[in-house]
């Protein structure tokens, strides 16, 4: 027996009015909720996100600050190669009181250290001291395009005129040869500069003369250590033979 219903309620179905309006209000409904509980990047504990949170290829260039990543962030193969700089750069000597390399990055030689030359002087003059203050080294390559650097190395634990101060504070002009001391360097084979020593007229040659701080010509007992070193392209030098 069917049940007894109000007559308004027996057989009749919701409106399509009142369903759309119906599934209307459940939308708006569940919008504001979703509102409510959106998370955002305040609401993620810092370092709490990893690699494995982050689906695979979607975090883009434009997701990355600029200037932001470094080459250790990167493979090796994947950063571009600059460049080559010119083979050689940089090479050096350091040749100690006595006119001899005492160490080096390679392929320098020296060919007279404060020699006495030959007299070719008139009578009665005598000019077989004309190189006796300088050095005459061979560095193996033409040094048409290369620089050339000299400077005189601190020797503090050799006492160079017998005052027993080696600490660099003896009073007077030129009273610290240990510290002291002027230096000049060139290429020989160039117009300016007159390289006398046999073999050493030439572009693969330069000639450092280290002086006493007031100009005067050093000796025995108070020449000077210094560093040499020749600057740019050296692709042309050439290993002196073994």
């Amino acid at each position: 027996m069917r049940p007894h219903l109000p007559r308004l309620l027996r057989g009749r179905r919701p409106s399509p009015a009142l369903i759309i309006s119906s599934l209307a209000l459940v939308v708006a409904t569940g919008g504001t909720s979703y509102a409510a509980v959106m998370i955002t990047g305040k609401d993620i504990k810092n370092g709490t996100v990893s690699s494995k949170d982050i689906r695979n290829n979607t975090v883009k260039s434009k997701d990355v600050k600029n200037g932001s990543l470094r080459a250790k962030d990167f493979r090796e193969s994947d950063l571009p190669q600059g460049p080559q700089g010119p083979a050689g750069v940089g090479r050096w000597a350091l040749v100690n009181a006595a006119g001899q390399i005492e160490a080096q990055s390679g392929g320098f030689s020296i060919t007279a250290a404060y020699p006495t030359l030959p007299n070719t002087a008139p009578a009665p003059g005598d000019n077989s001291a004309r190189a006796n203050g300088n050095v005459y080294i061979n560095a193996n390559e033409p040094l048409g395009n290369n620089g050339v650097l000299a400077v005189v190395a601190l020797q503090n634990t050799v006492d160079q005129n017998g005052d027993a101060i080696t600490n660099g504070r003896a009073p007077g002009a030129d009273a610290n040869p240990e510290f002291s001391g002027e230096i000049s360097v060139s290429q020989c084979g160039v117009p300016v500069t007159a390289c006398a020593p046999p073999g050493t007229a030439n572009l693969n040659h330069l000639v450092v003369s280290p002086r006493l701080s007031n100009g005067g010509v050093t000796t025995a007992d108070n020449r000077k250590r210094f560093y040499v070193v020749v600057t740019g392209d050296s692709a042309d030098y050439v290993a002196p033979a073994a």
